[in-house]
């Protein structure tokens, strides 16, 4: 465990757990995708558009409102999912989701005017940042030794005087 020594004492820091950090970074990534569809309302225009039964170049059906939901409810359920699923489960899953959303991130981004160059390109890069800290996370999830194994070491080391 890490310290950094203060003038008012030791500071703590704790490393969460795998599964806890993936859960963050999650709740990160929906907060951000979210709040970029909302100020997405405030560029002038866009609500003619959406009264218009259209966004970009979708029409604003069932299609399009399903659609919506799903890429939502994907990254929504990837915080209680990695925080509840056993970690053989989690990592794959993790790894699969984060991997297909970076390009989904970019998408979101297309057919966008260049004036708003700064809002999309900043909510892409924090999106993808987030998305590459779940890959690293998921990919270099910590393996613990099997109790069969460990026992076979043990007895090993014994053997050899250790």
């Amino acid at each position: 465990m890490a310290t950094t020594q203060t003038h008012q004492g030791t500071l703590e820091d704790r490393r969460l757990p795998v599964p806890a950090r993936l859960a963050a970074a999650w709740a990160s990534f929906m907060f951000l995708y979210i709040y970029v569809d909302y100020l997405a309302l405030y560029k002038p225009g866009f609500l003619d558009e959406i009264r218009g039964g259209a966004v970009h170049d979708f029409e604003t059906g069932p299609l399009f409102v399903g659609s919506s939901l799903t890429l939502i409810a994907i990254p929504s359920l990837m915080v209680v999912l990695s925080a509840a699923l056993p970690a053989r489960i989690a990592r794959p899953a993790n790894l699969v989701v984060a991997a297909l959303y970076i390009p989904v991130s970019i998408y979101n981004a297309s057919g966008e005017p260049w004036s708003y160059g700064y809002f999309y390109g900043l909510s892409i890069a924090l999106e993808v940042l987030i998305l590459l800290f779940v890959l690293r996370t998921a990919w270099t999830w910590p393996r613990s030794i099997a109790p069969s194994s460990r026992t076979a070491l043990d007895a090993s080391q014994v053997a050899v005087g250790h």
